[in-house]
C-alpha cells in the first residue's frame, strides 16, 4: 500500500493518505481509532470523505467521538453529509444524537428529538424523515412515527410511498383502521398515486377489522383506477372473508380466480385449507386439496401438516394418524410443526395420553421436541389446574439440554399463579437472568397475577416499577390487573394513582379499565363520583359497553337509586344482556316494588331469556309477598321454555333463595303448589332445603319432623339418603335420640339405605351420651349391612371408648387398624388416645404415641399440643410442659389461647408464678386476647402466692381495660386468698360485690367467707355468714363444718 504524509492545521502530527485506493470500512474504522484525538480523526474523515464514501459504520464512529467532546457543529456536519451521500443512518446513529442532546428515552423520544436536532443545526431531509420512521416502526413505536410523520407533513417534506405502506402496516397491526384510510386520502393529495402494494394493506387492515364492504370498496376502486389486483389482493382478500366468517364469499373470489387471469398460488392454497381448517369445514379442506393438486400445486410437509390440523379440528383422529403414513410413503417426514399441531389437537380434547404417546416417538423418526412442544404440554396443564405437572414439565426440559425461551417460562408461570404457588413462580421468575432471558410484559402480567392472588399487593407494584425502569412497555392489561388488585386490597388511592399514571406510560384506558374502576366505586357507594367516570368514558373516546352499563346499574340498584338506574337503562347505547334485567329486577325488589320487578321481567322476556339468577332474585320477593299463584306461573314458564328437567341442586338453590326472604311458611305453600302440580318432579331436592331451614331456625327439631311428614305421607314425595340423614342429624343435635331411632328405623323399612354418614351420626351420639352398648351394636350393624366405616367412624368409636374409660380398648382397635394400609390416622383419632392415656398417669405412653404420629403421616396440631401439655402440666411436670410448648413454637405450630392457659396453669399450680406471669404477657403480645378463665388462673396463681396486690391489679385491668365480666370463680378466688391473707374486710367488699353485679353465691364462696374470718379471729362474723348461708338455702358441706371456728 503506497501511503504519503499528509501535514493538517492544528496537529502536530502525520497521518496516511491513501492515493487513489478505497479502503474498506473496517479499515476504515481502525485508521480513525488509531488517531490520538477527535479532532485528528474528524479532519480525516473530512478528508477521506473527498475520495470515497463513508459507511454507517465509520459515520457512527466519528458521531460518537463528537458526542463525546459535545462537538454538535461537527456532529451536523456529518449528519448531513449521511444525508447526501444517502448513507444509511441507523438507530445507532439518531441515539448517538439524542444522547448528546440530552434526550433520554431511547427512540420512544424521537418526536420530541427531531425539534432539539433542528434547533441544533442538524439539517434534516426528506430521507431522514422517512429512514427514523421506518426504525420507529422496526421497533413497534406506531404513535411516535405517526407523530415524526406529521412533523414530516408539517416541515414541507414528502413521504415516499414506501413510508405510507410501512405506516399504513404498523396501524393497522393496531387495528387503527381510521388512520389507515386517512394515510390513504393524504398521500392522494400529496400527489403519490397508491400502488397495488398500498391498496392490498388497505384491503387486508379492513378485512382483519371485520369491514367487509369496504375492503371490496377498494377492491373496486382499483378496477376502476386500472391498478388490477393481483394473487397476492384475492389471497389477503380471502383471508378477511374467512376470518370474519364469510366463508361462502371466500368460496366465490377463489372461483373467481381460478376463471380469471390471477390463478390461485400455493400460498391462495395454503390460506384457504387453514382458514377452512379453523372453521372445522373439512368436506371444503377435502374439496380444496383435490383443486390445488388438479392445479399442479404438489402437496408438501406445509399442506399435509394444515390437514391433520383439519382432521383433528373434526374429531377425525384416527384419519389424522393415516396421514402420517401417507406423506411417509410419498417420500415426505412430518417435521416438528406436524407433531405439535397432532399434539395440539389431542391437548385440546383431552386426549392426553395420546399426546404423551406421540411426543414418546418423536425421537424415533428424527423429531426432536423443541420449547414449543414442551410450551404446548405446560400450557395444558396450567389450564386445567395441574400445576405440579407443569412445574415437572418445565423442569424436564431444562434436564434435558432445551434452553426455556420466555414463551415456556411464561406458560410456567400462568399454571402456577393459576395455582397461587408463588414460592415456585418466584424460582422460575428470578432465574430467568441465570439462563439469559429478560422478562416480557406477559412475565410480569403472571407474576403480578399471581402475587394478587396469594394478597402480595406490594410486590406486585414493585414489579411494576422495576418493569418501566427495564424499559418494558407496559401492557395496558398489566395495569388493569395491578388497579384491580389494588381495590380488591382496599388500596383505593393508590389503584387512582395508578389510573392517572396511565397516560405517563402513554396508555389508553380500555373499557375494562373504566369498569373495574366504576365497579370500585359501586362497592364504597360512591354514586356520584362513579356517574362522574362514566361520563368522561364518551369524552376520551372510550364507549361504555354491557359490561359497564351493567356495573354502574348494579352501582345504583344497590345504593337503593333504581329510579336513576330505569332511567339509565332506557338510555342504553349497547345490547343489554340478562345481567342488566337481572340488576335493575334487583334493584325493584330491594325496594319492595314487586309488581314493577315482575312487569319488569316480562317486559325481560320479550327480548332476553330469563336465567337462573333471575328466578333467584325475583321469586323470593314474589313468595315472600304471599303472591304465590304468580310465583307458580313464573317457575312453571320458564321450566316449560327449558328443554331439560332442572337438576336437584336448581330446586335446593332456589328454595334456599325463597326461604331466606319469604320465610318458611310462604315456602311451604309456594312448594305445596310445585309438588300437587308436578312441576317439580323431584319433590326431596325442595324438601332438603325445607327441612334444613327448619333445623337452623326452630325451636326444635319438631317442626321439621312435621313438615317432613305432610310431604312424605300427604304429597306423596318419596324421601331419600339426603333428606334421611339431615333430619337425623338434627334430631340428635337436640339430644333426641329416641326419635333419630324410630326414624332411622323407618328409613330403612323404606329401603333406603343408610350411608356412612347416617351411621356416624348415631355413633357419635351415643359416643357423647356413654351408650356404649348401643354404639357397638350400631358399629356392628353397620359393617354387616355391607357400609365401610370410614376414618371418621373409627375415630368416634376410639373416642367413645376412652370416654368410657377403656383406653386399652380403644388403643386395642387404634393398632388393629393401623395395620390395615387402608387406614389413615387423623389428629381426631390421636387426640382422644393421647388424652385418655394423660388422664390415665400413663405420660410415657401418651409421649410415645405422639411421637409416632409423624410415621402416619400426621402431623401434630394444637390441640394435640394442648392435651399433652395439659397432661403434664396436670401431673405437676412443668418442665416437660415447657419444652412441649417450646417445642411446639419451634415447629411452626400457633400455640392458641388454651395453650397459654394450660401453660399458665399448671407454673401457677407448682409456685412458678413468675413465669406463668411472663406467659400471660406473652399471650397478649402475640395478639391473642385473654379470656375470663385464663384471667382467673393467673390472678388464683398470685393469690396462692400472697401476691394479692398484683392479684387485685389484673382483676381491675380485666374488667376496666379488657371489658371481660368476672365470672363467680373469680370472686370465689379473691375471697379465699384474701381472707387467708388476713384481708378480710376486702373479700367482704368483693363478696358485696358479688350481690351488686347479680350473680348468686355458692357453698365455696361461703365457705371462703367462712375461712377468713375465723383464721382472722373473728368467730361472730364467721357464724354470721354460716347463719346467712343457711337462712339463704344454701346446704353447708363438710367442708363449711371444718372452716368453722370453735364456739368454746
Amino acid at each position: 500500500m503506497r501511503c504519503s504524509v499528509v501535514s493538517m492545521k492544528g496537529s502536530d502530527f502525520s497521518f496516511p493518505m491513501i492515493n487513489k485506493k478505497t479502503f474498506k470500512s473496517s479499515e476504515l474504522t481502525k485508521i480513525l481509532k488509531s488517531l490520538p484525538d477527535t479532532a485528528s480523526a474528524f479532519s480525516y474523515f473530512k478528508e477521506v470523505a473527498q475520495s470515497q464514501s463513508h459507511t454507517t459504520e465509520t459515520c457512527n464512529y466519528i458521531l460518537e467521538a463528537l458526542s463525546v467532546d459535545g462537538k454538535l457543529q461537527e456532529m451536523a456536519y456529518v449528519f448531513d453529509l449521511m444525508q447526501k451521500r444517502i448513507i444509511k443512518r441507523d438507530a445507532t446513529t439518531f441515539l448517538t444524537i439524542f444522547n448528546s442532546l440530552s434526550v433520554k428515552g431511547g427512540l420512544r423520544q424521537a418526536p420530541y428529538a427531531l425539534t432539539k436536532m433542528r434547533d441544533s443545526g442538524f439539517p434534516l431531509n426528506a430521507y431522514s424523515y422517512n429512514g427514523l420512521i421506518h426504525l420507529l416502526l422496526k421497533s413497534r413505536l406506531c404513535v411516535e412515527a405517526m407523530e415524526v410523520y406529521r412533523s414530516m407533513i408539517f416541515n414541507g417534506f414528502s413521504p415516499s410511498l414506501q413510508t405510507y405502506s410501512s405506516l399504513m402496516v404498523g396501524l393497522g397491526k393496531r387495528r387503527d383502521i381510521d388512520s389507515v384510510m386517512s394515510l390513504l386520502k393524504e398521500m392522494e393529495t400529496l400527489g403519490l398515486k397508491p400502488n397495488v402494494y398500498t391498496f392490498t394493506i388497505c384491503i387486508r387492515v379492513l378485512g382483519r377489522a371485520g369491514k367487509i364492504h369496504e375492503a371490496y370498496g377498494i377492491l373496486k376502486r382499483m378496477d376502476e383506477e386500472g391498478c388490477g389486483p393481483d394473487v397476492v389482493t384475492y389471497t389477503v382478500l380471502i383471508d378477511a372473508l374467512c376470518t370474519a366468517g364469510k366463508l361462502d364469499c371466500a368460496k366465490e373470489v377463489f372461483s373467481k380466480m381460478k376463471t380469471g387471469r390471477h390463478k390461485p398460488d400455493r400460498v391462495t392454497y395454503i390460506t384457504l385449507l387453514d382458514r377452512f381448517s379453523d372453521s372445522r369445514d373439512l368436506e371444503s379442506v377435502r374439496r380444496f386439496w383435490s383443486e390445488m393438486e388438479k392445479d399442479g400445486h404438489v402437496p408438501d410437509v406445509v399442506t399435509f401438516t394444515i390437514l391433520v390440523d383439519a382432521l383433528c379440528k373434526g374429531g377425525r383422529f384416527s384419519e389424522a394418524f393415516e396421514i402420517l403414513d401417507v406423506m411417509r410413503e410419498r417420500g415426505i417426514s412430518p417435521n416438528l410443526h406436524t407433531y405439535n399441531t397432532l399434539i395440539c389437537g389431542l391437548l385440546r380434547v383431552h386426549k392426553l395420553d395420546e399426546a404423551i404417546e406421540v411426543f414418546d416417538n418423536m425421537e424415533s423418526f428424527s423429531v426432536t421436541p423443541t420449547a414449543y412442544t414442551y410450551i404446548v404440554f405446560i400450557d395444558y396443564y396450567g389450564k386445567t389446574g395441574d400445576s405440579v405437572s407443569a412445574l415437572e414439565t418445565f423442569e424436564r426440559m431444562k434436564s434435558k439440554g432445551i434452553a426455556p425461551n420466555i414463551v415456556a417460562c411464561n406458560a410456567s408461570l400462568y399454571s402456577l399463579a393459576k395455582a397461587g404457588k408463588d414460592k415456585e413462580a418466584k424460582e422460575i421468575f428470578y432465574g430467568l437472568k441465570n439462563i439469559g432471558l429478560a422478562p416480557d410484559s406477559v412475565t410480569y402480567n403472571m407474576m403480578m397475577k399471581c402475587y394478587s392472588k396469594v394478597g402480595e399487593v406490594d410486590e406486585a407494584i414493585k414489579l411494576m416499577s422495576e418493569m418501566l425502569e427495564n424499559e418494558c412497555e407496559p401492557d395496558v392489561i398489566v395495569v388493569n390487573s395491578l388497579i384491580n388488585t389494588l381495590y380488591k386490597g382496599d388500596r383505593v388511592e393508590e389503584a387512582w394513582e395508578m389510573f392517572t399514571r396511565m397516560e405517563e406510560m402513554k396508555l389508553k384506558p380500555t373499557v375494562v379499565t373504566y369498569n373495574t374502576l366504576l365497579s370500585g366505586l359501586g362497592k364504597n357507594g360512591k354514586i356520584r363520583e362513579a356517574i362522574g367516570l362514566f361520563e368522561v368514558m364518551e369524552e376520551k373516546g372510550c364507549p361504555p359497553n354491557t359490561v359497564t352499563f351493567n356495573t354502574l346499574l348494579d352501582c345504583l340498584c344497590k345504593n337503593d337509586e333504581v329510579m336513576v338506574a330505569l332511567k339509565m337503562f332506557f338510555k342504553m347505547s349497547c345490547v343489554p344482556d340478562v345481567c342488566t334485567y337481572n340488576t335493575i329486577i334487583y334493584g325493584l325488589m330491594k325496594k319492595g316494588r314487586v309488581k314493577d320487578a315482575m312487569s319488569f321481567f316480562h317486559q325481560m322476556k320479550k327480548l332476553v331469556g330469563p336465567d337462573f339468577v333471575t328466578l333467584c332474585t325475583l321469586l323470593p320477593g314474589v313468595v315472600k309477598a304471599g303472591l304465590i299463584e304468580d310465583a307458580y306461573k313464573i317457575i312453571s314458564s320458564f321450566l316449560h321454555s327449558s328443554a331439560d328437567q332442572p337438576a336437584s341442586l336448581f330446586w335446593e338453590d332456589l328454595m334456599g333463595s325463597v326461604l331466606a326472604e319469604g320465610g318458611i311458611e310462604n315456602a311451604v305453600l309456594f312448594s305445596e303448589r310445585l309438588v300437587v302440580n308436578g312441576v317439580c318432579r323431584d319433590g326431596e331436592s325442595i324438601l332438603v332445603p325445607m327441612v334444613r331451614y327448619c333445623l337452623k331456625h326452630g325451636d326444635n327439631p319438631s317442626g321439621a319432623r312435621m313438615l317432613f311428614e305432610r310431604f312424605t305421607k300427604d304429597l306423596g314425595v318419596k324421601p331419600k339418603l339426603p333428606v334421611y340423614n339431615l333430619l337425623i342429624g338434627g334430631l340428635l343435635e337436640a339430644d333426641m335420640i329416641e326419635a333419630a331411632e324410630r326414624l332411622f328405623l323407618e328409613m330403612k323399612s323404606t329401603s333406603c339405605i343408610p350411608d356412612v354418614a347416617t351411621y356416624n351420626f348415631l355413633l357419635d351420639a351415643y359416643g357423647k351420651s356413654g351408650k356404649l352398648e348401643e354404639l357397638f351394636e350400631m358399629y356392628k350393624e353397620m359393617s354387616s349391612h355391607e357400609c365401610v366405616p370410614n376414618t371418621i367412624t373409627h375415630n368416634i368409636v376410639i373416642s367413645g371408648l376412652v370416654k368410657a374409660g377403656n383406653v386399652d380398648e380403644a388403643l386395642d382397635l387404634y393398632y388393629d387398624l393401623i395395620s390395615d394400609e387402608d387406614f389413615s390416622p387423623s389428629v381426631c383419632t390421636y387426640g382422644p388416645l393421647i388424652d385418655g392415656l394423660s388422664k390415665s398417669g400413663r405420660l410415657y405412653e401418651a409421649k410415645q404415641l405422639f411421637e409416632g404420629m409423624l410415621d402416619y403421616g400426621c402431623s401434630p396440631n394444637c390441640a394435640i399440643y394442648n392435651i399433652l401439655i395439659n397432661g403434664f402440666g396436670k401431673a405437676g411436670e412443668a418442665d416437660a410442659a415447657c419444652k412441649l410448648f417450646k417445642r411446639m413454637v419451634r415447629e411452626g405450630v400457633r400455640p392458641d389461647l388454651k395453650t397459654y392457659s394450660v401453660l399458665v396453669d399448671c407454673l401457677c399450680m407448682v409456685g412458678r408464678v413468675d413465669e406463668a406471669l411472663c406467659y400471660f404477657k406473652e399471650l397478649m403480645e402475640s395478639g391473642l386476647d385473654p379470656d375470663v378463665v385464663c384471667y382467673n388462673l393467673i390472678i388464683n396463681g398470685l393469690g396462692k402466692s400472697r401476691r394479692l396486690e398484683e392479684a387485685l391489679e389484673l382483676y381491675n385491668e380485666m374488667k376496666s381495660s379488657r371489658g371481660i365480666t368476672p365470672d363467680l370463680y373469680t370472686y370465689n378466688s379473691l375471697i379465699l386468698n384474701l381472707g387467708i391473707a388476713g384481708m378480710v374486710e376486702e373479700a367482704g367488699k368483693v363478696y358485696d360485690e358479688i350481690q351488686r353485679v347479680g350473680l348468686e353465691p355458692n357453698v365455696f364462696t361461703f365457705n371462703a367467707l367462712i375461712r377468713g374470718y375465723s383464721l382472722s379471729g373473728k368467730p361472730e362474723r364467721a357464724y354470721a355468714v354460716y347463719q346467712t348461708m343457711v337462712t339463704g338455702g344454701f346446704s353447708p358441706n363438710t367442708g363449711t363444718y371444718e372452716q368453722l371456728p370453735n364456739r368454746a
